[in-house]
């Protein structure tokens, strides 16, 4: 199947216009604006959602990543691990579960900052922005390991061999334009989400060493010009 004019643009130029935006936006903000490379916790606000967003959210984000990440670099690992019906199933429920626990932390982060009024007011419109682009991405994902199955495999075989064109400076848009609708959405949310990376709070997760995960809460606190702190 020939990839469309639209697929071309989609899977072969948009990609690295969302890279380029990545690094160049990250870097520029780091040395111009080092201080802002933070999640802006809001947790002194309202702390008891927010563990049970966070922690959910993060888990779960970070084992579904781990899992995309050793897909795209040993495919071949998936496949031969997938040949063994037992160890696919295994597989895709793990995937499944770290999806559904990413679900859940990031609807109750959604929930906690539309619901609790001192966090809202502290919620820009790119953090909705990204809980957005973040919600299609995780539900489209979850759609795809359901509907339409053995996604590890899927993701080894046919979006692994994609993204090593695009890093071979090779493009090639077809291997995605013979996909389902939902799958090129999925491959398009992730593009979105890298080129707005730079501007958001998710800039945090560059700071090394991440600790996020095994110290104590920690609270941040936000200062501001007198008014602005009266409002």
């Amino acid at each position: 199947m020939n990839a469309t004019p639209l697929e071309v643009l989609l899977f072969g130029a948009a990609p690295y216009a969302a890279l380029a935006l990545f690094f160049v936006g990250t870097i520029v903000r780091y040395r111009t604006r080092p201080f802002t490379y933070s999640s802006l916790s809001t947790q002194f606000l309202e702390n008891k959602r927010h563990f049970w967003a966070q922690v959910p959210f993060h888990y779960g984000v970070l084992t579904v990543l781990a899992g995309h990440l050793v897909a795209f670099l040993l495919p071949d690992a998936i496949l031969w691990w997938n040949a063994r019906p037992l160890r696919l199933y295994a597989l895709e429920v793990t995937g499944l579960a770290a999806a559904a626990l990413t679900l859940v932390g990031l609807v109750n982060i959604v929930v906690r900052r539309a619901r609790h009024r001192m966090v809202r007011a502290s919620t820009s419109a790119m953090d909705w922005v990204v809980y957005a682009l973040l919600l299609v991405q995780v539900t489209s994902g979850m759609d795809l390991a359901v509907s339409k199955t053995w996604g590890s495999s899927w993701f080894a075989s046919v979006v692994s061999p994609y993204l090593w064109s695009l890093a071979k400076f090779s493009p090639e848009p077809d291997r995605i334009a013979a996909l389902p609708f939902v799958f090129k959405m999925h491959v398009v949310g992730l593009w979105a989400i890298l080129g707005v990376f730079p501007f958001t709070r998710l800039v945090h997760v560059l700071v090394v060493p991440n600790p996020y995960l095994w110290r104590r809460p920690q609270v941040a606190r936000w200062y501001g010009v007198r008014r602005q702190a009266r409002a």
